[in-house]
């Protein structure tokens, strides 16, 4: 059995190859069953949350019997570690072997999950943003936010990126980070006035009140909604929603789990029908993405484990 930290997760990733790796994951399929979602509570502090993410890979297309190779990914979520000096967001990635069921390496999930997760979304952006996409507004300032970043300017021709956090101070240490990596960056203020100079606005909070607002959009923004994981939390408003055409990773996770796709269903806001399609469509073409330049697109994130899995393979093989 074979141990990868954090440093050896980002030793064996990319980006772009960690987004075609997940684009050719999602086009073949895997075997992927419901994430299961448990409330943990703590006495004198916000609830925390324990997820468990399984997949295996099928021996073909279409097939359900397993492949060469299966995980499970446990994740934490406690809301307030920040005030401990603690990550919001922990775990551990298990890679097994389908055929035997041996546990093949132990991951860093928490970094496995940053690195997938971006390319996920970097992955609808290629079917889902404008080609010539040049301004992204990073709303959110956390672990996730630098490899989001870095995810979309390796498909798209990123020249400006605008942050905004809540925390200021959160948002210039970004900013830093970015320009360390070459990127352009600055803190935005006036998070209204940066998204409506966007083309891609990228929000990875763990709001519970919708952060970005429809009305702020420009004909042609591309909007990666990737934060919110429980139906009580939201980055979206309504009008968001309704303007947009609207992709998910999963309809099975957005339609159990996604407070920005279940709320404005309930408040009669959109239909069922209004979820386009999902990653896996768009990537065997059975559904078409953007179609012209001023549509307003919207890929709403959970998380899928067919993610980890095919990163955990990345990371695992040489």
């Amino acid at each position: 059995m074979r141990i990868f930290d954090g440093a050896a997760v980002d030793a064996a990733l990319s980006y772009p190859a960690l987004v075609d790796i997940l684009g050719a994951a999602f086009a073949k399929g895997a075997i992927a069953p419901p994430r299961h979602h448990h409330a943990v509570a703590l006495q004198g502090r916000a609830e925390a949350t324990l997820l468990l993410m399984p997949a295996w890979e099928a021996s073909a297309p279409g097939s359900s019997f397993a492949g060469r190779y299966m995980g499970l990914k446990s994740v934490t979520v406690y809301p307030d570690n920040a005030v401990l000096g603690a990550p919001a967001v922990l775990g551990t990635y298990l890679l097994m072997s389908a055929e035997t069921g041996a546990t093949l390496a132990v991951m860093d999930a928490t970094r496995l999950t940053a690195w997938r997760t971006a390319a996920a979304s970097a992955l609808a952006s290629r079917y889902l943003s404008r080609p010539d996409a040049a301004r992204l507004v990073m709303a959110g300032a956390g672990a996730l936010a630098p490899f989001l970043v870095r995810a979309h300017a390796s498909v798209r021709p990123i020249r400006e990126v605008a942050v905004w956090n809540r925390s200021r101070p959160r948002a210039e240490a970004l900013v830093a980070e970015l320009a360390r990596a070459g990127l352009s960056a600055a803190v935005a203020d006036d998070l209204a006035a940066a998204v409506a100079e966007a083309d891609i606005v990228s929000t990875a909070t763990l709001s519970s009140e919708p952060v970005l607002r429809g009305a702020w959009l420009k004909p042609g923004t591309h909007v990666d909604c990737v934060g919110a994981f429980k139906p009580t939390m939201r980055e979206t408003d309504d009008e968001a929603v309704r303007r947009a055409l609207i992709f998910v990773d999963t309809r099975a996770g957005a339609f159990a789990e996604a407070g920005d796709i279940l709320q404005p269903l309930q408040a009669g806001t959109i239909g069922k029908e209004a979820v386009l399609g999902e990653l896996a469509e768009l990537c065997r073409g059975a559904v078409p993405g953007r179609t012209s330049a001023e549509e307003i697109t919207l890929f709403k994130s959970v998380g899928a484990s067919i993610e980890d899995l095919a990163a955990a393979v990345a990371v695992y093989e040489p």
